[in-house]
């Protein structure tokens, strides 16, 4: 048997114990603006063009981290904190692209008549327990000099927030884009008490990685890293601005017009800013400083119980590598 062939097997058998496809790299993405950008790459046949063979794999969003830790796909595009409460559970990966922080899509959305977080107290709050809007309104109400026991979390599922405050079962919610905006809409007088935008750095986006499909594909990584930000500037210039809305908005099934109004909520990140938060420090702006605060939050509410490391996660070769 030729060396080729048996290195190829060896490959193939290397795939079948790490859940890694030897082949074709299967990405998890879902309707976040930061993840849905991705589209473009797939639509425009970018993929292809840099000799890569890529299947987007389009999930909702907590079925994505699912798929993930069932090694069912190489990668998912995942907020940097779940993707720790994965690794904490045995999912363990390596960030490799920093996507986006979210800047104002991410909402704590009042009832009608509830005017500030302060308003909320003694009241019902619905939000996804453990996942990021239970942390952001938990950062709402210490920066209006509230504790968590000022309010009573009813536990509701993200997709189901709208339906629940439009019931008055809840005095606010906390829902992200899209569903933060249906909220808005399908609750005549409901209004934004509390967002990401007061919170930059918070809740980070990446591309979490298969550590297996990482040593398999490390210039495969590189080049799909490269291609997220082509998708970004794709998006960012003024020429193809619009191409870009409508392909994003198609996918998820929104109107163009009003899909475009809630891009500035997230804040896309190009190579520079990327490698800006690459450098470690406490502060939220700095991949390493926002999941230390997400770790502390993992911790304080029973996610999992040994602090998980974000140098154990981050690849900042990958971007620092990037021009």
């Amino acid at each position: 048997m030729k060396l080729k062939t048996l290195l190829t097997l060896a490959l193939v058998g290397l795939a079948g114990l790490t859940g890694v496809r030897a082949a074709t790299i299967k990405i998890g993405y879902s309707d976040w603006p930061g993840y849905t950008v991705m589209e473009i790459a797939k639509q425009k046949g970018w993929f292809k063009e840099a000799g890569l063979d890529v299947e987007m794999d389009w999930f909702d969003y907590g079925a994505s981290i699912d798929a993930f830790a069932a090694g069912k796909i190489d990668a998912d595009m995942i907020v940097a904190g779940d993707d720790m409460v994965s690794g904490a559970t045995g999912a363990k990966s390596k960030i490799v692209c920093l996507v986006d922080y979210s800047d104002g899509s991410d909402m704590i959305i009042g009832a009608p008549g509830i005017d500030s977080i302060k308003d909320l107290k003694g009241k019902k709050v619905g939000v996804e327990l453990t996942l990021v809007e239970h942390e952001l309104l938990l950062q709402a109400l210490k920066v209006n000099g509230m504790s968590p026991s000022d309010v009573t979390l009813v536990g509701t599922s993200t997709d189901k927030t709208p339906q629940t405050l439009a019931s008055g079962q809840v005095s606010a919610i906390g829902a992200w884009y899209p569903i933060s905006g249906q909220a808005l809409k399908q609750v005549p007088g409901s209004k934004k008490l509390f967002t990401s935008a007061d919170a930059k750095g918070l809740i980070f986006d990446v591309i979490a990685v298969n550590p297996a499909s990482y040593g398999l594909h490390k210039k495969e990584w590189s080049k799909i890293t490269a291609i997220y930000y082509k998708c970004v500037a794709y998006l960012m210039d003024p020429k193809t601005h619009d191409d870009a809305i409508r392909i994003m908005a198609a996918k998820v099934g929104a109107d163009p017009a009003e899909y475009a109004k809630n891009i500035p909520g997230t804040h896309f990140l190009t190579i520079p800013e990327a490698k800006a938060c690459l450098k470690k420090s406490d502060d939220m702006l700095s991949i390493y400083g926002s999941m230390k605060l997400s770790d502390k939050f993992y911790l304080a509410n029973g996610v999992y119980k040994n602090s998980q490391d974000p140098s154990d996660y981050v690849v900042p070769g990958v971007i620092m590598g990037l021009k």
